[in-house]
């Protein structure tokens, strides 16, 4: 039985395997001319591209929860929620193509890049930049959860 990764169960898995199979041909040193150790690296990189997507995501996701949690705004915040929706959907299916991804996932830096993009926005409602946490008070799977939304600090919905 063939115990290898399969591409349509765990991409970035795949294709870190593949780069290892690909670098462990060229020690072969088998007479073609392919640039393996090139081949290998690109083919990590797209596992890597796929990481970062999902940061990416998560960082919208963490900057619009903030803005829903701490903002006393009114009118921007059904477009903070369809973003929510969107990026959350964006990450969960990149995660379901790759499942090992989420182990690889830095949340403290995706929580510094949205709590950053949320102060600018908050900042423009008058509040103070220190108002949000220093450290992700949002675990991945709320962050990830459809149905989760943080509570309004002035009480809106």
């Amino acid at each position: 039985m063939d115990s290898r990764i399969g591409y349509d169960t765990d991409f970035l898995a795949w294709t870190e395997e593949q780069a290892r199979l690909l670098r462990e041909a060229s020690r072969e040193r088998i007479n073609t001319p392919i640039d393996w150790e090139n081949v290998a690296e690109e083919i990590e990189s797209m596992g890597r591209s796929e990481l970062r997507a999902v940061e990416s995501a998560l960082v919208r996701v963490i900057e619009h929860l903030l803005k829903l949690e701490y903002s006393p705004a009114v009118d921007p915040r059904g477009t903070w929620r369809r973003s929510v929706r969107e990026h959350r959907d964006q990450a969960n299916d990149t995660l379901g193509d790759s499942p090992s991804l989420r182990s690889k996932i830095d949340l403290a830096k995706s929580y510094r890049r949205g709590r950053d993009y949320a102060m600018e926005g908050l900042e423009q409602d008058r509040l103070p930049a220190d108002l949000l946490p220093p450290d992700c008070t949002y675990s991945l799977d709320q962050l990830l959860d459809e149905d989760w939304w943080p509570l309004n600090r002035h009480g809106l919905t």
